[in-house]
């Protein structure tokens, strides 16, 4: 089958489909799930919720991925009144109201509402290295590629941008860090040639050489070692993979998911087998599946079931 051309349709109803899938299995751990694996779209579980419907990851995907396509560029304080519009409002949500909101994005939103300062509403604590930053940073990683390829960009661009937008909600290093590897990976993916784990590894080879070239410090840097060789990475057992809301372990769920894989749909049901914060590892290993292998890989049954499915593809098509 013929990939779909749409990078933002491929990436982002990967995003969705990701989320959804692992919807209704959050907060449960992994023996829990293997005792009943998810093996398609689900209803009801933890929040109760039909099938297809989808959480905060995708929720403020969309709200970046809106603002991005209307104003045609990052514009930080438009993203974050679409963000407000989604936790106050409950727009870009599948029922009208918001639902599992990160505490970290939580705080950053209010942060923002009083003080209507971007660049300084993201919390900068250790303890803001939650994976809230990464499960939505799809759409600025696709812009900033665009923006790379036509020349408009510098490498060193992109990353500020992707930090920037990430750090709207996550400031820490260490979580910028996670969205600019994901950049490189995702643009990678984009620009590259070969497997999806050669591409992958491409990318990350990238990441880290700038992030050693950037940063002064190491130390968050090495906090994602075992990304580093993807080949002696695949080979660690599942026992050693984490799946929880710490952006290190989302990170490495979500990739480890897709080089022991061999298409969309097997990436996308191992990860959101694995347990724990099942939507967000879901959702991030979407984003990559999706780019990679295509909307049309996609399993129509899940794509039948997403929640405001067309209005969420007619965001993609914007232009």
């Amino acid at each position: 089958m013929k990939k779909n051309t749409n990078i933002w349709i491929n990436g982002i109803m990967g995003v969705i489909t990701g989320d959804a899938l692992g919807c209704p299995v959050q907060f449960r751990s992994r023996e829990e799930v293997a005792g009943n694996l998810v093996t398609g779209m689900r209803g009801y579980g933890t929040f109760n919720l039909p099938e297809g419907s989808w959480t905060d990851d995708s929720s403020l995907t969309l709200a970046l991925l809106e603002s991005i396509r209307r104003v045609k560029g990052i514009d930080l304080d438009d993203i974050m009144e679409n963000f407000m519009k989604w936790m106050y409002d409950g727009e870009f949500t599948p029922y009208g109201y918001a639902y599992d909101i990160g505490n970290g994005t939580m705080e950053a939103i209010d942060r923002y509402r009083r003080t209507r300062n971007a660049k300084k509403c993201g919390g900068e604590r250790d303890w803001n290295n939650g994976n809230g930053s990464l499960m939505r940073i799809l759409p600025a990683c696709i812009y900033c590629s665009e923006m790379l390829r036509r020349g408009k960009f510098t490498e060193s661009n992109a990353v500020q941008a992707i930090h920037a937008v990430g750090g709207l909600t996550h400031a820490h290093i260490r979580a910028k860090i996670a969205c600019g590897l994901y950049f490189f990976m995702a643009d990678s993916i984009l620009t590259g040639e070969g497997s999806l784990r050669n591409r992958l590894q491409a990318g990350l080879d990238k990441g880290f050489a700038f992030y050693e070239s950037y940063l002064a410090d190491k130390d968050n840097l090495r906090h994602y070692h075992r990304l580093q060789d993807l080949d002696r990475f695949a080979a660690v057992p599942a026992e050693r993979i984490k799946s929880s809301g710490y952006v290190v372990d989302t990170l490495e769920a979500a990739v480890w998911s897709l080089i022991t894989t061999e298409n969309l749909e097997q990436a996308l049901l191992k990860a959101v087998n694995l347990g724990d914060d099942t939507d967000t590892v879901g959702a991030v290993t979407g984003g990559l599946a999706g780019l990679y292998y295509g909307y049309d890989q996609i399993p129509a049954a899940w794509l039948d079931a997403i929640k405001r499915r067309e209005w969420i593809e007619e965001l993609c098509e914007m232009n």
